[in-house]
């Protein structure tokens, strides 16, 4: 006959992990303070946080003195600490006063604004793309020297440029016109480069050849499989293009003598410079009121598109 026997009793050293070792509890809380993610223990350091609290002050300052200073009248503006509200509150007045100002100038400078970045940004990002995507996924001779020249134009700053391609176009007769900042701006090699680069990666070679063995031209590659496999980098192009447009200021100060094609950072400028001289009529109050309305647009872009711009960013930096 079986017997029936109880359980075995513990041994040392399972008793002690049944009760719980002291040192195993703090290992657990320790790693549960860790709050892990995405398999990888979050460190945590009060210097680098101080750093970044710094950076982000130093970051919205400006903006926090646009929007604080955009609700005083002129005479309170001058009057009272500038990174805080005081006086009346204007800032309702101050838009409609800088809406109107010299027969509605401000709105005629957003439009000319809206335009150079519409037609020379998109025109930039779409170019940029053309031409990054065939250089990435076509083979023809004189592809390293397009490399070479493309990487020289990035290291040349715009600046440099503005002087000589203002000579050029006095020549043509094309200064004072809006085509004096397009053409120029339809140029992005640094967006050419970085599409150029995500390219490689985004696009498998092996996809493009499946389409053309379907009877897919290039044509109708680019446009329906290379471009929507290139999005996040054609967003990001268009971010940066945007921006370097909106905010050009040397450009059109050399290019354009008529108020009428004036951009807003050059129009801006001159409502700013009419407080100097005889008989100065200052308006600091609609030059700030004026500035933040003009960073809006922008704002609102970079909201709106940031998912793509993120990983725009990122792409590239791991490889499957």
């Amino acid at each position: 006959m079986s017997t029936l026997q109880g359980p075995a009793p513990l041994t040392v050293t399972e008793a002690t992990t049944t009760q719980g070792d002291p040192r195993d509890r703090r290992s657990r809380a320790s790693r549960k303070a860790a709050k892990p993610v995405d398999g990888r223990k979050v460190k945590r350091s009060g210097l680098l946080t101080a750093v970044m609290v710094v950076f982000v002050v130093y970051s919205f300052a400006p903006l926090f003195y646009l929007l604080v200073n955009s609700t005083k009248t002129q005479s309170s503006l001058l009057s009272t600490f500038g990174l805080w509200f005081g006086g009346k509150f204007n800032l309702w007045q101050n838009i409609v006063d800088t809406l109107t100002y010299n027969d509605g100038i401000f709105v005629q400078w957003l439009g000319n604004t809206l335009l150079y970045v519409v037609v020379g940004a998109g025109g930039a990002t779409l170019l940029a793309t053309v031409a990054g995507y065939g250089m990435a996924k076509f083979q023809f001779p004189g592809r390293r020297a397009v490399f070479a020249i493309v990487l020289g134009a990035i290291a040349v700053p715009g600046t440099a440029l503005a002087v000589p391609t203002f000579l050029l176009f006095s020549q043509v007769g094309l200064t004072n016109t809006p085509w004096s900042i397009i053409l120029p701006s339809l140029i992005s090699p640094f967006g050419m480069y970085l599409i150029w680069t995500y390219a490689v990666e985004a696009i498998p070679t092996e996809l493009i050849e499946a389409a053309r063995m379907d009877g897919a031209g290039e044509f109708r590659i680019f446009f329906t499989i290379a471009l929507k496999l290139l999005a996040p980098g054609v967003v990001t192009v268009l971010l940066f293009a945007v921006v370097a447009t909106w905010n050009n200021y040397f450009l059109p100060l050399i290019m354009l003598s008529d108020p009428k094609w004036y951009p807003l950072t050059v129009g801006l400028n001159q409502w700013n410079a009419q407080a100097t001289g005889s008989g100065a009529q200052p308006i600091y109050n609609l030059v700030v009121t004026g500035s933040l309305l003009t960073i809006i647009p922008i704002v609102v872009a970079f909201l709106f598109l940031q998912r793509f711009w993120q990983s725009g960013l990122a792409a590239g930096s791991v490889k499957a």
